[in-house]
C-alpha cells in the first residue's frame, strides 16, 4: 500500500507559528522534501525535530522527484514543505503532487501560514473577493496585460513581489488600474514586520528610497462609480493611461479590446484620435 504525501504549510517569519498538528506530522514522516535544507533544519531544530531532508526546488531533475516517488510507492509517508507559507503558492512542488496522485498515492494538505491571507487580515483593505497574482512578469508590457482585465472587476489583488521592482510596480498598477487603495506588507509575522497603507501614488513615494524586506502587495477592488456601464470614456481613459506608458497605438488597442471584450477596430480608433490630440 502506497504512503502519504502530507503538504504542510510552514511558517512565513516566525517559527513558532508552526502548527501542532504539522509539527505531529513532520515528526511521523520518513522524509521531508523541501526547497532550502539549510531553512528546514532551522525550522526543525527550532521545535527540536530529527528529520531526513531531501532538497526539492525549481532546479531538481525528474530523478529527483522519481526517488522520492520511490518511497511514497514503498509505503513510507513523506512531508513536502517550502521555505515558507504553503507549499505550491508561488513554490515548487507542483509536479510532486501531480505525479503522487497519478500514482494513486494519498495527498494531504496540512494548513497553516500563508503570506497571502496574513497580509490581507492587517491590509484594511476591501478584500471580502481577491485574486493570487503571485510574482508579475517582468516586462512592463506583459504586467500590465495581466492587470487589465481587473480594471472593473470588484476584487482585491494580492502579489508578491521584490524590494528591487516595487515601485515600478506601484507605477504600473496606478497607470493600468487607476489609483486605489493599497498596503504594503513587509516582513510578516517577523520582528520588523510592518504595514503602509494609503494610495498607490502614496505609495510610489513612500518607497522611492531604498526598500527592505520580504514584500506583500494588497491592492484594493476598484471604487465604486456613477455609472459603472462600460461607455467610450472608461475606454478613452484605459487607452490614455497606456499611451502616456509609451504603449503603441495598436498594443494599447489590443490589450484594452481584450480586457473589455471589445472589437479591436473600435477601441483602435479611438486610440489614433487619441494620439492625434496629445
Amino acid at each position: 500500500m502506497p504512503g502519504r504525501l502530507y503538504v504542510v504549510a510552514t511558517p512565513i517569519g516566525n517559527l513558532d507559528d508552526l502548527s501542532p498538528r504539522a509539527r505531529s506530522t513532520l515528526s511521523e514522516v520518513a522524509l521531508i522534501a523541501c526547497e532550502d535544507t539549510r531553512v528546514t533544519s532551522k525550522l526543525l531544530a527550532r521545535h527540536q525535530l530529527t528529520v531526513p531532508l531531501f532538497p526539492l526546488h525549481a532546479h531538481s531533475s525528474d530523478e529527483d522527484r522519481g526517488r522520492i516517488l520511490d518511497r511514497l510507492i514503498r509505503g513510507e509517508d513523506v512531508a513536502l514543505v517550502s521555505d515558507a507559507g504553503a507549499p505550491l503558492i508561488s513554490d515548487p512542488g507542483r509536479d510532486l503532487v501531480a505525479d503522487a496522485l497519478a500514482r494513486n498515492v494519498a495527498v494531504i494538505p496540512i494548513p497553516g501560514p500563508s503570506a497571502v491571507t496574513t497580509a490581507l487580515m492587517a491590509s484594511g483593505v476591501d478584500a471580502g473577493r481577491f485574486v493570487f497574482l503571485g510574482f508579475l512578469p517582468r516586462d512592463p508590457t506583459q504586467k500590465r496585460e495581466l492587470l487589465l482585465p481587473f480594471t472593473e472587476l470588484p476584487l482585491a489583488l494580492v502579489l508578491f513581489e521584490s524590494k528591487e521592482r516595487l515601485v515600478e510596480t506601484l507605477v504600473d498598477a496606478r497607470a493600468t488600474l487607476g489609483d486605489r487603495s493599497a498596503c504594503v506588507a513587509r516582513e510578516l509575522t517577523k520582528k520588523f514586520e510592518t504595514f503602509e497603507r494609503g494610495r498607490l501614488s502614496e505609495l510610489e513615494k513612500k518607497f522611492e528610497g531604498e526598500v527592505k524586506g520580504e514584500l506583500t502587495l494588497v491592492i484594493g477592488p476598484p471604487e465604486e462609480r456613477a455609472e459603472p456601464a462600460l461607455s467610450l470614456e472608461v475606454l478613452r481613459v484605459k487607452l490614455a493611461e497606456l499611451l502616456e506608458q509609451g504603449i503603441s497605438a495598436s498594443e494599447a488597442a489590443k490589450l484594452v479590446a481584450g480586457a473589455y471584450h471589445v472589437p479591436k477596430r473600435e477601441v483602435y480608433r479611438l486610440a489614433l484620435e487619441l494620439n492625434t490630440k496629445r
